[in-house]
């Protein structure tokens, strides 16, 4: 059997599943994490579970703390921060061949996107989805595609904040609006409105995270302290 053909190790499978959850908020930042319950959960032995757990802890979205056990990272605007710089300058630097050689199908595709988010204007998740295909094809627009894989590994704990918005104080219909704001100066090969339209739209949450932490700040790093809080975190789908 070839090697692009193997199923996945446990260990891998058990890392992209727990990840996914953390980022999706199916696991809120602070939420206890036990080996036992989880390796049940998904069929597993505790081994790949704990190895997924060191992994998920070397790109802090897991704390593992002595004698208290592992503990869904909570969220630090820090390191949202830095996985903002990573994705506007990676955004931003494709608008110019964008502008110069989009087409008339580019564009027709980014405004069937906004039909689509349009109708999901009531599903956080699914608005989410349609929100990463925008971007996606932005950057194809202007040749970048690929870069796209280099954006997602920097942000996940962008995602967490961004979901964290969506699900509590960021209307989605102003991100659409904002998204077609983009569409309209692409259309117009403006570079210096089509800039300044992503610019404005990617660092709206910056004000999502300080909404969400005023109304729950036990889902953010305090400070330097980022010992678990002993009691249920939640967060509204």
């Amino acid at each position: 059997m070839a090697a692009s053909a193997r199923k996945p190790s446990a260990r891998v499978q058990v890392h992209r599943e727990l990840r996914h959850r953390i980022i999706t908020l199916q696991l809120p930042p602070g939420h206890p994490l036990s080996e036992n319950e989880l390796a049940g959960e998904l069929d597993v032995s505790r081994t790949p579970v704990r190895e997924s757990l060191l992994l998920l802890a070397d790109e802090d979205l897991v704390r593992v703390f002595p004698k208290m056990g592992s503990f869904v990272a909570r969220v630090d605007p820090q390191r949202i921060a830095d996985a903002q710089f990573v994705r506007e300058a990676v955004e931003v630097a494709s608008l110019t061949d964008a502008v110069e050689h989009r087409t008339d199908q580019d564009v027709r595709e980014l405004r069937e996107l906004l039909e689509q988010q349009r109708a999901a204007v009531d599903d956080a998740e699914r608005f989410f989805e349609l929100d990463e295909a925008f971007h996606q094809r932005l950057l194809a627009t202007g040749g970048h595609g690929n870069a796209w894989r280099t954006v997602e590994q920097a942000k996940a704990h962008l995602d967490r904040a961004r979901r964290l918005g969506l699900r509590t104080v960021s209307p989605v219909a102003a991100l659409i609006d904002q998204h077609s704001d983009i569409v309209d100066a692409l259309l117009a090969q403006d570079l210096e409105a089509t800039v300044r339209a992503l610019r404005k739209h990617l660092r709206a949450v910056f004000d999502d995270i300080e909404r969400v932490r005023a109304e729950s700040p036990d889902l953010f790093v305090d400070g330097e302290d980022e010992r678990p809080i002993r009691k249920s975190i939640t967060v509204l789908g």
